[in-house]
């Protein structure tokens, strides 16, 4: 069943790739991938793979691979993504060997792909469970790990109809959970082979921070006034804490939406109603000291940006669900998000620890805001709880490696 629906799957894309550019090129990627190896893989090295599905799984497997990189520099890392929006963003990474994309999980690509790299060992990030390439690695005995993987009820591989596609987890040498839950279901269907370490955002986003660009714009932007910062928004959020912001102006507002598009931009500065707004790539030539509202225009400065916030705000909990709210959290102020959070762990986290606040509406926003405009110490206590939560979560990436051995 599994085969066949790979195969379906791949005339799907193959069709849908017609009308799709972001399908076009993980079509081309996954086709491309043998000719990226043939190229760049030195037979006689060693290899150490890692697969992502996406930017979001890139970032938790980031810090085990710069770390391994430390510890054992003769050793390669491959590193294959399945989507482009992982891809294309990271396809210049500088701390893997090779990067290419993952080809479609068929019987004769997993044997290829494998006969090509022979990986000393591989690990899944997160929700990673390719049938075929499980199964030959297992018969090839090279130990693959699942890291900062999630389980939940739901799932298939604890239904009844999902016995047979379950057996796939057999092939996994160790799974690296984050929470207790997840160990409890694996062990329901005879996996004890578990530890729970947490997730290795937590320590990626430290690292963040260590690493994190002072921005002038900004700085002259929020000098002496309070400032809240939203990042990665949908038009849903923006309603909300624009409507809000527009009726209290003793505030300095940062919006770095999810979409970056002409259009949405200039849907943003419409509903502004005339306040002064600056774009972020217009700042050097402007005085941003006077603007009331800055818009972030460009991709990859938020974890930076959340330094100067008083308060933040992380969209998509009105749509899919929330962005990164830990790139927020770990810079000691609270994070306020929409109620899609339920599958968000860290979110959790955070509003068990009064650092992260759900909101629903616009009245639940003002209601929000109105309390850390009046009690500054309310405020910084949030925040605090926020920073601590982040800390004392960490170091999932060195217990892992100090139990995986090379």
């Amino acid at each position: 069943m599994y085969q066949l629906f790979i195969y379906l799957y791949l005339l799907g894309v193959a069709v849908y790739s017609l009308f799709n550019e972001k399908v076009r090129k993980m079509w081309r990627g996954e086709r491309d991938a043998f000719r990226v190896l043939r190229e760049k893989v030195d037979p006689n090295a060693r290899y150490v793979w890692f697969h992502a599905a996406s930017l979001g799984e890139f970032e938790q497997g980031r810090p085990l691979m710069e770390q391994l990189k430390r510890e054992h520099p003769e050793i390669k890392i491959l590193l294959t993504f399945f989507s482009p929006s992982g891809y294309e963003v990271r396809k210049n990474y500088e701390g893997a060997d090779i990067i290419c994309y993952l080809p479609l999980d068929t019987i004769g690509n997993a044997r290829r792909f494998l006969r090509i790299i022979r990986p000393e060992m591989a690990f899944f990030i997160k929700y990673e469970f390719w049938y075929n390439y499980l199964h030959i690695l297992k018969h090839r005995h090279v130990p693959v790990y699942s890291v900062s993987s999630i389980f939940r009820e739901g799932q298939v591989f604890f239904r009844w109809y999902g016995r047979q596609y379950g057996m796939v987890l057999k092939c996994f040498t160790h799974f690296y959970v984050q929470n207790e839950v997840s160990k409890q279901l694996l062990a329901r269907i005879g996996l004890y082979n578990v530890t729970v370490t947490g997730d290795t955002r937590f320590d990626r986003v430290l690292q963040i921070k260590e690493q994190a660009k002072q921005l002038s714009i900004i700085e002259q932007f929020a000098e002496g006034h309070k400032v809240f910062i939203a990042g990665s928004s949908w038009q849903p959020d923006e309603e909300i804490f624009i409507k809000y912001f527009n009726e209290h102006r003793d505030w300095r507002l940062v919006i770095a939406p999810h979409v970056i598009g002409e259009d949405h931009l200039q849907q943003i500065e419409k509903m502004l109603e005339g306040r002064k707004v600056t774009r972020y790539t217009n700042g050097e030539n402007e005085n941003v000291k006077d603007s009331e509202v800055l818009i972030v225009n460009c991709f990859g400065l938020l974890s930076s940006i959340y330094r100067y916030a008083d308060v933040t705000y992380v969209g998509g909990g009105f749509g899919v669900g929330i962005h990164n709210t830990l790139e927020a959290a770990v810079w000691d102020v609270p994070v306020i998000f929409g109620p899609n959070n339920d599958k968000f762990q860290e979110a959790q986290g955070l509003k068990a620890c009064k650092g992260g606040f759900e909101i629903s509406s616009y009245e639940d926003f003002t209601t929000l805001m109105n309390r850390f405009d009046n009690d500054e110490k309310e405020l910084q206590e949030a925040g605090q709880q926020a920073g601590a939560y982040v800390e004392q979560l960490a170091g999932a990436t060195k217990q892992i490696l100090a139990d995986v051995k090379l």
